[in-house]
């Protein structure tokens, strides 16, 4: 036989007799960790340790510190006796000396204003590139939208932009996702710069394998590949908007190098290896041929790691590319037709 249910009744909550029960456990908050994947904590580790390091203190900058204040209140004593010294035979000398120096100050101080402005670029373009990276894990749309407007405002005095940066534009007003949003501004505003920057490093690899194949002396090879590697980074970090100058470059390189270290140095990785041993190419080329080829895959992985730390978005829509997409020639310089 069924119980009767208890009919409802109305109560007071003032009333002394009604008690409210506390909740024993909070409610616990709904959490969700996003990692990144491994590719981009490299990138992102690689940037921290040059483009986003701050400067420490240590015994060697001091001693630099103090050495090139040294010198710099040596030069400005052996100025003012110079300036001292032509006023003292000709007040015209005085006053050209005089002139030449206010010039060559100007002119200082316009370079390190360039070379601060760099820097900082080069920061915001590092920085852009882990937000967006932590937005698009998140599939975060509030906070991919002001990072989407900071990526447009980059390439905003490039015409060759102009028709991604109206793409991109249109998805901001149409996308909610954060993470569709942030791919397609991949597509429209990125892939032509990755197409570019892919090219310099494919034509610096065959001119580093070219030269040195052919080049007489080790100590030329070595000054040709160095002096390609410097120009293909700061050639793929125009490329992506960042102007690096003299520190900004050191900066620069500090990361590229972190980023090779880490994602496997001078191996480039042992597919890469097995593939060049695989075609036989030791075997069917000479050894001077076989030193291009191994110095035109050295330029391709560096060129890929420029490119890695100064893109200011993570690759999400687009694969990475590797040293045999970029420069599938060096793998096939032993094959016979």
């Amino acid at each position: 036989m069924n119980e009767p249910r208890p009919r409802p009744r109305a109560f007071r909550l003032d009333d002394v007799e009604v008690v409210i029960e506390s909740q024993s456990e909070p409610i616990p908050a709904l959490t969700h960790e996003v990692t990144l994947d491994e590719g981009e904590r490299e990138i992102e580790i690689a940037q921290q340790k040059g483009m986003l390091a701050r400067w420490r203190p240590s015994l060697g900058a001091l001693f630099w510190s103090g050495l090139g204040g040294l010198v710099s209140l040596g030069l400005g004593l052996w100025f003012t006796e110079l300036v001292e010294t032509l006023f003292a035979k000709a007040q015209a000398l005085g006053w050209i000396a005089a002139g030449l120096g206010a010039l060559a100050a100007i002119a200082l101080a316009a370079i390190a204003a360039r070379e601060v402005a760099a820097i900082l670029r080069q920061s915001r373009i590092a920085r852009l590139h882990a937000e967006l990276a932590q937005a698009r894990a998140n599939d975060d749309g509030d906070a991919a939208r002001p990072l989407i407007a900071r990526l447009i405002a980059l390439y905003e005095r490039r015409p060759e932009t102009a028709a991604g940066r109206a793409e991109t534009a249109e998805a901001v007003r149409a996308i909610i996702d954060g993470r569709d949003l942030i791919d397609i501004a991949e597509r429209a505003l990125l892939r032509p710069l990755d197409a570019r920057a892919q090219g310099e490093i494919a034509a610096a690899a065959k001119r580093v394998s070219m030269v040195t194949a052919i080049s007489p002396r080790a100590v030329l090879d070595v000054i040709f590949v160095i002096a390609q590697i410097v120009f293909l980074i700061r050639r793929i970090a125009e490329i992506y908007g960042g102007r690096p100058g003299l520190l900004g470059f050191f900066k620069l390189a500090r990361s590229v190098g972190a980023h090779i270290a880490i994602t496997g140095g001078m191996a480039v990785g042992d597919s890469l290896v097995q593939q060049v041993v695989g075609h036989g190419i030791a075997s069917k080329i000479s050894a001077r041929l076989g030193e291009g080829v191994l110095n035109g895959l050295l330029t391709a992985r560096v060129g890929l790691s420029a490119l890695a730390v100064c893109r200011p978005a993570p690759f999400g829509a687009q694969k990475p590319p590797g040293v045999s997409d970029v420069a599938p020639f060096l793998f096939g310089a032993g094959k016979k037709p």
